[in-house]
């Protein structure tokens, strides 16, 4: 697998083309993005387990957004019932999954190594009797939560395109993994604008909340008012995952091949 080395403009490109996407079926998407918001919200209810669940089943949810997004792209709507088809084949799952479970392993597996060096610090936090100094915690907490966020960075590149790349080319793994790596550091500068844009619409959309509450608007009738706007930043984000993966794969893209027999 060949990947395209892009400009930095690239990046900014994947959000427009993503906006495009959604522009073209945007009840599709929309629903989606509330359906990816509900599943979120229900694994937080369920401690531990259901945010293990999530991540496992995370590389699972990106290949079915990749998929819906490329029937958009193609010109197909998105009925209700061809969501679920790309995990229709037995095979794509359990690569999917097993690609799940490596994901998930990887993340604890950052989590540890971003707070072992900190131990100390952190157990300075709860004196002898137990009792935890929440400043004193939330201070120690700076140095795990920055490390990983920088090991997540690598992780992330690792997982980004795997899903497409199993689930429609059908290579292994590890394979996929080293493809998606590779790729990402080809298109370092593309994906840090990538990133940086999105955190600025992120952080654009959290001003107006604050300027709408300031202004005297209720809490309720804020939360009202943002929460399709987040549905829809969410909606267009998920679109644009697929336009990310086409320009740096696209040679070796299978524009013929369904998604049901992927």
């Amino acid at each position: 697998m060949q990947a395209a080395i892009l400009p930095i403009t690239a990046g900014w490109a994947w959000i427009q083309d993503g906006f495009k996407l959604f522009r073209r079926q945007p009840m599709a998407m929309f629903f989606w993005s509330m359906a990816t918001g509900l599943l979120i919200t229900v694994s937080y209810m369920i401690p531990l387990l259901g945010q293990i669940a999530l991540i496992a089943c995370t590389p699972m949810l990106t290949f079915v957004t990749l998929s819906a997004c490329r029937n958009i792209a193609q010109g197909r709507p998105m009925l209700l019932t061809m969501w679920l088809q790309p995990l229709k084949a037995l095979e794509t799952r359990k690569r999917l999954l097993a690609l799940g479970l490596a994901y998930l392993l990887f993340c604890l597996a950052g989590g540890f190594l971003a707070t072992l060096p900190f131990l100390g610090s952190l157990m300075s936090a709860i004196d002898d009797n137990g009792i935890i100094n929440e400043h004193a915690l939330l201070l120690a907490m700076r140095g795990p939560f920055i490390t990983f966020g920088l090991l997540y960075l690598l992780i992330s590149a690792l997982f980004w395109h795997a899903p497409a790349l199993i689930g429609w080319h059908g290579i292994k793994m590890s394979q996929a993994l080293f493809f998606s790596m590779v790729a990402c550091w080809r298109n370092k500068w593309p994906f840090l604008a990538y990133g940086a844009s999105w955190a600025a619409i992120f952080f654009a959309a959290q001003m107006v909340g604050g300027f709408l509450a300031s202004a005297g608007a209720s809490a309720g009738v804020v939360q009202i008012l943002l929460t399709p706007v987040n549905i829809v930043i969410a909606a267009v984000l998920y679109c644009s995952f697929y336009p990310a993966y086409v320009s740096v794969f696209g040679v070796n893209y299978p524009m013929s091949r369904p998604d049901s027999a992927s």
